[in-house]
């Protein structure tokens, strides 16, 4: 299926929260969307909704964190409306999020999630660079990726207060 994507909309905050819960076995990404639209980590542009046939199909969002000092971006939550899931309406979104990060000049992406998914898009485990979360998360599953061709820094990330991390 060939997907549209676009940023979000405040017309769309319904249906994104409603994919969300849609998505995920409990309402805490559903919430966490919501929570971080009043967050100064919060970028308009870095938020991205596939449409479906019938309605939004998906949502994906980046929001400013910081690997050490050095600013970053977080990709997550992504969620995809089940009946879509594994039609490519999530990679759609992922990839227009890394493309509208890269315009503006962004330099780097980490994500906490399904280690066979998110290679496909660039990615790559942030130890091998020194990266870590404040918590402890499978190696294989904290991955960064580096939008600019520069070298990732090393350092603990800080994600956005919402997050709890």
């Amino acid at each position: 299926m060939d997907w549209k994507t676009r940023q979000e909309t405040p017309g769309d905050a319904a249906a994104v929260h409603a994919v969300h819960l849609a998505a995920f076995d409990t309402s805490l990404e559903a919430k966490l969307v919501d929570t971080l639209r009043t967050d100064p980590a919060w970028i308009d542009e870095f938020s991205m909704v596939v449409e479906g046939p019938e309605g939004l199909a998906g949502h994906a969002l980046l929001t400013r964190c910081h690997i050490g000092d050095v600013p970053a971006l977080g990709l997550g939550p992504v969620g995809v409306l089940p009946e879509w899931q594994g039609k490519g309406a999530g990679s759609a979104a992922i990839m227009a999020l890394l493309r509208e990060a890269e315009q503006a000049e962004e330099s780097f992406v980490v994500v906490l999630g399904h280690p066979p998914y998110y290679p496909r898009f660039g990615f790559e485990r942030a130890s091998t660079y020194g990266i870590s979360l404040p918590i402890e998360v499978p190696d294989d599953a904290f991955l960064v990726r580096s939008l600019d061709g520069t070298r990732p820094p090393s350092g603990v990330v800080r994600y956005a207060a919402p997050f709890g991390v």
